[in-house]
């Protein structure tokens, strides 16, 4: 059987090891995504025959069907196929599932809790952690009569990216900033460290760059558009354990995702977590997403970048007059009126009160600006050669989440916001009220889950919109907030 370049071969132990076919310089390499290089063809081309073919080619094993909760991270439901029809069932139709284990937090009652998974062929990869060759799909949610399940986070999102496109034209992408805080025994040789002093540090001053350095290659492999990793500020130093151990010492880091259309780019970011939870395990060290792990020290963030694009043009920030692209204004305006709501899907913990009350680079107040790192939505400077092509397109960030987020209803809620910015009749009296630098009169964000709740009650109006969210969804997530230990 031909192998395809950089095919991951399976050593007798069950350990997944690396190797090239012996191609021309550089044939290896790219396109970066494995199944990619391997079938010749683009993912959003694949068909099950493609996959058929690809299962062969790697000797699969195994399938697994993998999916997105309520909780936010990923679930899988693993087969090991009899024979290629079986594999083609898996494959075309999927599985049943419990809907109430799995979505209960989004209103999927006991009573009526038949789900389907069905497979989205565009997503598939070779699952970088199985110890014996395993395509992975990623799957939606559909009910009882076979249409996407209106209670499905991976429904939700690709209704508001819908949405968006259909009433004014605009294919919304969007990034992730996944920060996350890597924890070991101290060492003998941890000498290095120190608070606020980890931005972009290399080998030996941080621990954790070669298993940063992992995650970006097997993210690639895996088809999830990256765009780079560095270490970040954060640092807290071990102290001493009880047990007379060596105490944990963390350090923080991130990885930043290319752009991608929104569904993707929620996708991306569960895929980077489940990468560096794994990662990490087989390390032995801890990874956390927590917004803050002690009061005082740096708190991780997911602050997401949005880029709405129309007719190939970028206009997530300013055009050649040196106005906002309306675009821009929508998510702008948006964003400022439904940040509170917003946190209802982008900080769920208690620790997301922490990192925001300290003010590190986090916003505790509803504004905007151009490169103020404090305000609620920023415009970053855009990265352009020297010719002036531009390298990296003007996006308009939203710093309020952390790592406590569900990506999917997150980023449908943010499609949801620039729709309510588009149609905001005030708009420019909004931009110039809650501009960066008028702190004094700035509304602070909601500071407890109750609060939180309000917001959301607020404007379920405004994110039901469309049949994005249904209104049972919303109440559920209302319920829990209004239960949680600050509610």
């Amino acid at each position: 059987m031909s192998r395809g370049p950089w095919q991951r071969a399976w050593t007798e132990d069950g350990a997944p090891s690396v190797i090239s076919d012996g191609g021309p310089a550089g044939s290896a390499a790219l396109p970066a995504g494995r199944l990619e290089r391997l079938l010749g063809r683009r993912p959003e081309d694949w068909s099950v025959e493609d996959l058929e073919s690809a299962y062969a080619q790697v000797g699969g094993r195994l399938v697994s069907l993998m999916h997105v909760g309520d909780d936010g991270w990923l679930k899988t439901l693993d087969f090991a196929p009899r024979d290629a029809a079986h594999l083609r069932a898996i494959l075309l139709g999927g599985e049943r599932a419990d809907g109430s284990s799995l979505l209960r937090g989004v209103g999927i009652r006991t009573e009526a809790s038949d789900i389907l998974l069905r497979p989205r062929l565009d997503t598939a990869f070779v699952d970088p952690f199985a110890p014996v060759p395993t395509l992975a799909v990623l799957c939606g949610h559909a009910g009882r009569d076979g249409r996407p399940l209106p209670e499905s986070p991976a429904t939700i999102v690709r209704a508001a990216y819908d949405r968006v496109l259909a009433e004014t034209g605009v294919t919304l992408h969007a990034l992730g900033e996944v920060e996350y805080f890597l924890g070991r025994r101290s060492h003998e040789e941890d000498i290095y460290g120190a608070d606020d002093r980890g931005y972009h540090a290399t080998a030996p001053f941080v621990f954790g760059e070669a298993l940063r350095r992992r995650a970006l290659v097997l993210l690639a492999e895996m088809g999830v558009a990256v765009k780079y990793g560095h270490s970040e500020v954060g640092y807290v130093e071990a102290a001493p354990s009880d047990d007379g151990r060596p105490g944990m010492i963390w350090e923080q880091h991130e990885i930043e995702l290319a752009l991608a259309p929104l569904p993707r780019a929620a996708d991306a970011v569960v895929l980077t977590q489940w990468v560096l939870r794994n990662l990490a395990h087989a390390e032995g060290m801890l990874c956390s997403f927590a917004p803050i792990l002690m009061a005082g020290h740096a708190g991780s963030g997911m602050h997401v970048h949005l880029a709405p694009v129309r007719d190939g043009e970028q206009r997530g920030g300013r055009g050649a007059d040196g106005h906002l692209h309306d675009e821009a204004e929508w998510l702008v305006g948006g964003l400022v009126q439904l940040g509170g709501a917003l946190m209802a899907f982008g900080n769920r913990s208690p620790g997301s009160f922490t990192r925001l009350s300290q003010g590190k680079e986090a916003p505790n107040r509803v504004t905007w600006g151009e490169f103020d790192r404090k305000a609620l939505v920023r415009l970053p400077i855009v990265v352009r050669t020297d010719a002036g092509e531009v390298v990296t397109p003007p996006t308009v960030e939203f710093r309020l989440p952390d790592g406590s987020a569900h990506p999917h209803l997150l980023m449908a809620g943010l499609a949801q916001a620039l729709m309510l910015g588009r149609t905001t009749p005030y708009r420019a009296t909004l931009l110039e009220r809650t501009r960066s630098g008028r702190d004094a009169v700035a509304t602070p964000v909601p500071t407890t889950f109750s609060a939180i709740a309000d917001a959301l009650d607020a404007h379920r109006e405004v994110l039901g919109a469309g049949g994005v969210f249904p209104p049972h969804v919303l109440a559920a997530v209302g319920a829990t907030l209004r239960a949680g230990p600050e509610g």
